[in-house]
């Protein structure tokens, strides 16, 4: 059953406090009346009560229907002998975090059903001991019609997002075989052509070396230049592969953010005029690395890139509306930030961030290393 469900809501520490209060009160219940044998009775009740919880956060497949049914029996009688209705919540919380939708369904209705025939018939039994917590009990009803919904969807939402991000990693492996595939594709055209050239041709002269050495040496210049072009096109190739473009990274980044449902606003133009490959690989990169983080952390519905090509260098914002990352004047680990700032090392960049209400990461590179690139060329 741990594949089904978590036992406890993700607010741990709140969730322990309000269950201990929930264990602890039925025996207030039990110790009020004043026959021993029903305070026997209320007693071992519970101590099936838990041992059926137990059981059913262990069982495997149709076993936790059972157990789940036992737990809707003594929330029954525990009901009609001693008016404690509040075991409901406890399997409303159990209900809640099954996955299966026909078992959820059947087993939420049953105990909507039997919780409410209970306290209907407590009511005609022995009103004196329901009337005064009416209150209470209508809140236990809210929960137990509420809770599991509640459950259920926030669940099958952890269980999206799971697959989203699998499903992320998957287009990420794709991409990655694709552009293998076209390197491959790339190189064969490439070299394989050339090559073959190559190759007829020094067959040739080594023919003609000595009967025709004229035409030898002419058959030798075309080797040099075959082998000169086939160079260069290797070369074009590698810078290609190495240089990540901001169009090609935008591209990406707004199907993730479609994906993870958040609004995109772009401002400004992402293809900076003459801006040397190494510093567009470079933002291409932090802007993947801001644009997965603020999917993954910053909860937000909204994200906004800014392009902004001033004089003396490059400017790369990215903001979100989420809960922000700066707590305490401390960045929360796991940022990815480190990455950045270390690739922006290279190329005299920085990185600045705003973490208070959402968070707004602004990457700055200056352009006088595209006049260093231009003298070293």
């Amino acid at each position: 059953m741990d594949s089904w469900f978590s036992i406890f809501p993700r607010n741990k520490w709140l969730s322990i406090y309000v269950w201990i209060i929930f264990c602890l009160l039925p025996f207030f219940f039990i110790f009020r009346s004043s026959s021993p044998l029903e305070i026997l009775i209320g007693i071992t009740l519970m101590l099936l009560y838990f041992l059926s919880y137990m059981f059913s956060y262990k069982a495997k497949n149709g076993l936790v229907y059972m157990w789940v049914s036992f737990e809707i029996v003594i929330n029954i009688v525990m009901t009609l002998l001693f008016g404690y209705v509040y075991l409901a919540i406890f399997t409303a919380f159990f209900i809640g975090n099954i996955r299966n939708p026909a078992g959820f369904y059947i087993i939420y209705g049953l105990h909507i059903a039997f919780t409410v025939g209970a306290i209907v018939a407590g009511f005609f039994i022995e009103i004196d001991l329901f009337l005064p917590q009416i209150h209470f009990i209508l809140v236990s009803v809210l929960g137990t019609v509420l809770l599991p919904f509640n459950l259920y969807y926030r669940n099958k939402q952890i269980n999206l997002e799971g697959q989203l991000e699998h499903a992320n990693e998957r287009i990420s492996e794709l991409v990655v075989l694709e552009e293998r595939e076209r390197i491959s594709r790339d190189l064969h055209d490439i070299l394989g052509q050339k090559l073959s050239l190559i190759g007829l041709k020094s067959d040739l002269a080594g023919k003609l070396i000595f009967r025709d050495p004229k035409t030898a040496e002419k058959e030798l210049q075309d080797i040099r230049q075959t082998a000169s072009t086939a160079l260069r096109e290797v070369r074009e190739l590698v810078a290609d592969i190495r240089a990540a473009k901001l169009e090609n990274e935008l591209v990406r980044a707004k199907q993730m953010l479609q994906a993870a449902e958040m609004e995109l606003i772009i401002e400004g133009n992402p293809s900076f005029g003459q801006i040397p490959a190494i510093i567009e690989s470079v933002l291409s990169m932090c802007l993947k690395e801001a644009v997965t983080n603020m999917v993954k952390h910053s909860r937000g519905t909204a994200c906004r890139i800014k392009f902004e090509q001033l004089p003396n260098e490059y400017v790369l914002s990215v903001e979100d509306n989420g809960i922000g990352i700066v707590r305490g004047g401390k960045l929360e680990p796991g940022s990815g930030l480190r990455g950045m700032r270390e690739r922006l090392e290279f190329v005299n960049g920085s990185l600045h961030v705003e973490g208070e209400e959402g968070t707004k990461l602004t990457i700055r590179v200056p352009v006088v290393l595209t006049h260093i690139m231009k003298e070293v060329d």
